[in-house]
């Protein structure tokens, strides 16, 4: 930062309450009212440096004492007394943080070259041209400074020359860049020979106004064409100084006037940011989309910008990771942790955009590879959101439900976000397990699933029985097909109608047993399983090595039935 001393004479001015005063042998003839701040001065030393209070004592004689009201002067009381000093040749400092004021004081008051040589305003162009101007911090502080006295900057000229000077340096390559910058990125220590980095300047820029700030964003792309993901940086670094973030915890939610008024500037920072998004996929990540959108339903932003950031978001939806994801809920309704709307919404805009890319997007390799890698997301997801013991089962089954069939190569992710939430929430009733569980294709299940879940206590009979079931068949056809006469077109019409068998065959047993006690049902059930397993083990018996490792596993889902029908 850079400053001009003006002025030798030590500091006589003195303040008592609302008067400012000169100490001075000579008594005060000119009274100056700024606001509430009275000033007793002299005509003097400022009469003749200033062409508005010579008009305005030009009919007073020099022994009348003069009272003017200057209410309307730019920067107020203390922008004035700069100028009251300058007159006096009192010593005063000058920089960046209180040039605009001062320079718009001494246009109001004009002090300019045709009422004395050596005036004031004619030292502080000197200073903006050869110093502010030059220096990359002084012009963006001044430049902040001018959102107190916005229309006397822009009639000044003040705003657009400190914009220019600023996105000049901007573009200024990197190799050139000599000028003081501040880069705090994690991991990025400055060295005397090391490069500088492209993004170099957001951080600094993102001290400005937000309305200053698009200026710059948009001067800087009127003017070249710069890489898309420089003005994403750009716009994340601005977030990230100026929005609230909603990643660690639930922000406190107030009604209070200040609260609501701070509310009210984010919704404006973020509606700016969103709008400056560049069009090109990738200027931004999906991280900080979701990060946004989170803010908006914290911040209460418009449907619009909700909206656009949902549309945005779907775009990306397959570059997002697990952590991502990880939103607290910000409706206060929600007793909820986790922002489970938010995910289900952006995968909804995702769907869309999915299924009008291709009429048949199984036959699309690249298609099926970006739903398979969604439905993976999802899962993982699922499995943490099901540890939230607030989590409503509706919300957790709708956002399980909402992909399509082929999104999932296997439900072994399905199953333990389902076997999660069945442990932490115990009191699940009969019906709403049921419900999680018929999303399960038992032939998508692993072998190791499929074992694990025959002796999962916390699943619906139902569910056992069509596991066991599909775990026979599977076997049975290992054993009595050969792997190389089956091809994919003869296997996909036998699973289908082994998947129909058991449907029958199940819904027959619960048909059957539901007049008779739920004991008697479980053995019924339990003896004519047992059967099937001893015929199908014989007949295994015949073509497999090791009958007592067959023996074996049969005995393990017979032992599950034994524990069930004791309870």
């Amino acid at each position: 930062m850079k400053f001009m001393k003006i002025g030798t004479k030590p500091d006589t001015f003195y303040t008592e309450e609302a008067t400012r005063t000169v100490i001075s042998d000579i008594p005060s003839d000119l009274t100056i009212r700024i606001n509430n701040v009275c000033f007793l001065l002299h005509k003097i030393p400022l009469v003749p440096k200033c062409g508005l209070l010579q008009r305005l004592c030009s009919d007073a004689d020099d022994s009348d004492i003069v009272t003017i009201d200057l209410h309307d002067v730019p920067g107020g009381e203390d922008a004035f007394e700069l100028c009251a000093k300058f007159c006096y040749g009192i010593t005063i400092n000058l920089g960046a943080h209180n040039f605009v004021p001062a320079f718009c004081a001494a246009k109001f008051l004009r002090m300019t070259e045709s009422i004395e040589k050596g005036n004031f305003v004619l030292k502080l162009e000197a200073f903006f041209n050869s110093c502010i101007l030059e220096g990359w911090k002084d012009s963006i502080v001044a430049l902040q400074t001018t959102i107190k006295l916005p229309e006397w900057s822009e009639n000044l000229g003040i705003i657009r020359r400190c914009i220019d000077s600023i996105v000049e340096k901007i573009l200024t390559p990197t190799s050139k860049v000599s000028w003081s910058y501040t880069y705090t990125r994690p991991g990025y220590i400055k060295k005397q020979h090391q490069s500088v980095p492209k993004d170099w300047w957001t951080e600094d820029v993102s001290d400005l106004d937000i309305d200053l700030f698009r200026c710059i964003i948009t001067a800087v792309r009127s003017t070249y064409i710069p890489p898309p993901q420089l003005i994403g940086e750009a716009l994340h670094v601005y977030a990230c100084r100026w929005l609230p973030d909603t990643t660690k915890s639930r922000p406190l939610h107030s009604s209070g006037s200040q609260t609501e008024e701070s509310r009210e500037k984010c919704r404006r920072i973020l509606e700016a940011i969103v709008s400056m998004i560049p069009s090109d996929r990738g200027s931004v990540s999906i991280g900080f989309l979701l990060k946004l959108l989170s803010i908006a339903n914290y911040l209460g932003a418009s449907p619009v910008t909700k909206t656009e950031l949902i549309r945005k978001a779907g775009l990306q939806f397959e570059e997002a990771t697990l952590n991502d994801m990880l939103f607290p809920s910000q409706l206060p309704t929600d007793q909820h942790f986790y922002d489970i709307d938010l995910v289900a919404a952006v995968l909804e805009s995702y769907l869309v955009l999915w299924r009008r890319q291709s009429p048949l997007p199984t036959d699309n390799g690249h298609m099926v590879r970006s739903i398979r890698k969604i439905g993976k997301l999802i899962d993982s997801y699922l499995q943490v959101v099901a540890r939230d013991v607030n989590m409503p089962i509706s919300k957790l089954v709708s956002l399980a439900e909402a992909l399509p069939d082929v999104a999932r190569e296997d439900h072994d992710g399905l199953y333990k976000a389902i076997n999660i939430y069945l442990k932490e929430h115990p009191d699940v009733s009969k019906a709403d397990k049921k419900r999680m569980c018929r999303m399960l294709d038992c032939q998508k299940l692993s072998p190791e699933v499929r074992a694990h879940a025959v002796k999962n206590e916390r699943l619906p009979l139902r569910t056992v029985v069509q596991v066991l079931f599909f775990d026979q068949e599977s076997g049975s056809r290992s054993t009595t097909h050969k792997p190389e006469s089956i091809t994919r077109a003869r296997q996909a019409p036998i699973e289908a109608e082994a998947k129909e068998e058991c449907d029958k065959k199940v819904q027959h047993e619960v048909t059957k047993s539901s007049s008779r006690v739920t004991e008697t049902s479980e053995r019924e059930i339990q003896k004519r399983m047992e059967a099937k397993m001893v015929r199908g083990d014989s007949e295994k018996g015949k073509e497999r090595k090791g009958e007592t490792n067959s023996t074996a596993k049969m005995m393990e889902p017979k032992q599950v039935f034994q524990r069930r029908s004791s309870r």
